[in-house]
């Protein structure tokens, strides 16, 4: 059985102890969700597993054919290849022989006549066939086809940012690896694409460790739990569900053994006023004893959840925001069309749709940050607005923490009176006094996340316009941040892709469909989401209905195509030939006898195997349909 082990596992960075003596191990197949609050070292503890980073202290044991794919949060891509040419990157002669004849293909649909082409793509055809690397190739424009990247010829520099993590994922994904790391995966995905990365994930052969902010996604993935806390790792088996009960039960178990503690404490305490001499053995004993209990205190007082302070907030009038009319525009494209909305006290609004549909532009034209092209914003006299963006603002790197928070405000005034300073709020945001004094530039990006949140509540809005806030925070955090917007008196209207997160906070949903039109109902993300994935679902079992029409009801003339005629022309002899492999396989696992080292290579090879022959008969039956109905087609023009 393949797996990997780390022993005793240090990291110091920037004067943080990230990593303290972890332990771990992760056997094949296991599904683990790496948690812990931003700052905590979880994209470190990635780097170092996935040898991309080097620890301190301490080793990691693997077997000598041991491969690890890893996914980084912002992947370093080569700008100037195609889409194609960086999913094959790596470098396996299966990958350079498919780049090759796809760029012969493209120069030939250039040059059909050149006779030097026509004979490079011979001979790169032929390789193809002797490699099987026709079903690479094909799984390859399949995944990128599922991420949303249909045209594989596009370079790399010309994609956004979200469509290069995806394509940064499917090369990932196609390396087929022994430990696939991924770092938030899901980002810049919308909801099919996550279900079918779910999908994939759950059928994937290898293990799997994983950071990701969609609970949902944590928990339909993950068999086990790695918590990263202090600088220590905890582990938890089960799902997401299943960590969250048993943490429970061990911070039940710590503030029992915590209670202890404190009175021993103040009793060793008592005992260290009276000016107790260090002179005997004894003596000396009891003040080392006593150092190593206030230590162990001290952690156990640190804050484990972060805690948020509903500030008092001006009263919100009767009227809030309307939107009239409103229309944007941009570049002759319109983005919003025609957009009424009126916001009433204590709404709380998810925007949904796709990239690009106006969700960000809207929450712009109600932040008045943008004039809309048509219409009117009307805004009641006693709305003070809280408006969290994707971008954030941009912070003085050189800048203390404590300094940048003073900005907004030295104290906050709760509700029922209390006075909060700007160092106490820090320290409710897991920023520990001794962080207070450390460069903005010092932060990871969560936490500079964090602290922008925190000075964006500290502003004492009545209405919040959160933009993606998801995005970047961890789980603790998106919790906590849950049940401050569920006690939060004022008026929420959030963008974001998190089912669990608009599930628990919204209570209705505003639709914008890439059309600029909007469409308000009640209800929570996820049964609104199975709801249009039943309505696709029933829209292509009616299109293939239409299909089933008489062939020669189609007016366009069926064919096959460039790849498929070459697919079609090899496809049996390849099947036969894999029929032959398995064979010759399965009498070699009936004579290795008791070499177990040798049959599990066996087995491996011969999964890899079936699994191509299944892939192929699917092709198969595709294409055999196809051919029997362009000759149907044919007959019947006769």
């Amino acid at each position: 059985m393949k797996m990997i082990i780390g022993e005793n596992i240090s990291k110091i960075y920037v004067e943080k102890q990230l990593l303290h003596n972890v332990s771990f191990s992760i056997q094949e197949k296991e599904r683990v969700g790496l948690i812990g609050v931003n700052g905590t070292g979880k994209s470190t503890f990635l780097k170092i597993v996935a040898s991309k980073e080097s620890a301190d202290e301490g080793t990691i044991t693997t077997s000598s054919d041991y491969k690890i794919s890893f996914l980084s949060q912002k992947p370093n891509l080569d700008e100037n290849l195609s889409i194609m040419e960086q999913v094959l990157d790596e470098n396996t002669s299966i990958n350079n022989i498919i780049k090759s004849y796809e760029s012969c293909l493209s120069k030939i649909q250039e040059d059909p006549m050149n006779e030097k082409i026509q004979s490079d793509l011979m001979h790169y055809q032929q390789q193809m066939d002797s490699l099987n690397a026709w079903d690479h190739s094909s799984n390859a424009k399949a995944v990128l086809n599922k991420l949303g990247i249909e045209d594989v010829t596009v370079k790399v520099g010309q994609l956004s940012g979200g469509q290069k993590k995806r394509v940064a994922l499917a090369q990932t994904l196609l390396q087929n690896p022994d430990l696939l790391i991924l770092d938030e995966p899901t980002n810049h995905l919308d909801f099919e694409t996550i279900m079918w990365l779910e999908d994939y994930l759950n059928k994937f052969t290898g293990a799997l460790l994983l950071v990701t902010h969609d609970r949902y996604f944590l928990d339909k993935v993950t068999t086990k739990i790695f918590e990263l806390h202090n600088g220590h790792l905890y582990t938890y088996l089960g799902n997401y569900a299943s960590y969250l009960e048993a943490k429970a039960i061990r911070m039940e178990e710590l503030e029992k053994t915590e209670t202890k503690q404190k009175s021993l404490y103040r009793q060793e305490l008592e005992w260290m006023r009276k000016g107790a001499k260090a002179r005997t053995t004894k003596q000396k004993a009891r003040i080392q004893r006593f150092e190593k209990l206030e230590e162990n205190v001290k952690v156990n007082n640190e804050k484990t959840q972060l805690e948020m302070v509903t500030a008092g907030t001006q009263r919100l009038g009767k009227k809030v925001l309307e939107l009239k009319d409103v229309s944007v525009t941009f570049n002759n494209k319109v983005i919003l069309k025609n957009i009424d909305l009126l916001l009433k006290q204590k709404d709380r609004i998810g925007i949904v749709g796709p990239n690009g549909a106006g969700k960000s532009t809207l929450l712009n034209v109600l932040a008045s940050k943008l004039v809309p092209s048509a219409g009117e914003l009307e805004k009641g006299q006693t709305v003070k607005i809280g408006y969290y963006t994707q971008e954030q603002e941009d912070m003085n790197g050189e800048q203390r923490i404590i300094e940048y928070i003073k900005e907004e405000a030295e104290v906050v005034h709760t509700e029922d009176g209390q006075m909060i300073s700007a160092s106490q709020l820090l320290e409710r945001f897991l920023f520990p006094p001794h962080s207070h004094g450390t460069p903005i530039r010092k932060l990871s990006g969560g936490e500079k996340k964090r602290l922008y949140l925190l000075k964006i509540l500290m502003s004492q809005p009545n209405v919040l316009l959160l933009d993606e806030p998801t995005n970047d925070l961890d789980t603790e955090t998106l919790t906590i941040l849950e049940a401050y917007l569920e006690e939060f008196p004022g008026v929420v209207v959030t963008v974001s892709h998190d089912r669990y997160f608009l599930d628990k906070v919204v209570t209705e949903l505003l639709i914008l469909d890439g059309s600029g039109t909007a469409r308000r109902i009640f209800g929570e993300y996820s049964d609104y989401l199975l709801e249009q994935q039943a309505k696709k679902q029933l829209e292509k079992k009616e299109a293939v209905k239409s299909v089933e029409q008489p062939i020669r009801l189609e007016k366009k003339q069926l064919r096959l195509s460039f790849q498929e005629q070459k697919d079609w022309e090899t496809i049996e002899e390849r099947i036969a030939d894999l029929e032959i492999e398995l064979e010759r396989i399965s009498k070699e696992i009936e004579k290795a006898g008791s070499d177990y080292g040798k049959i599990s290579e066996l087995m491996e090879s011969q999964n890899m195997k079936s699994e191509q022959l299944e892939a192929l008969m699917k092709r198969w039956e595709e294409l055999s349909e196809k051919v029997e109905a362009i000759q149907a087609q044919k007959a019947g023009s006769k």
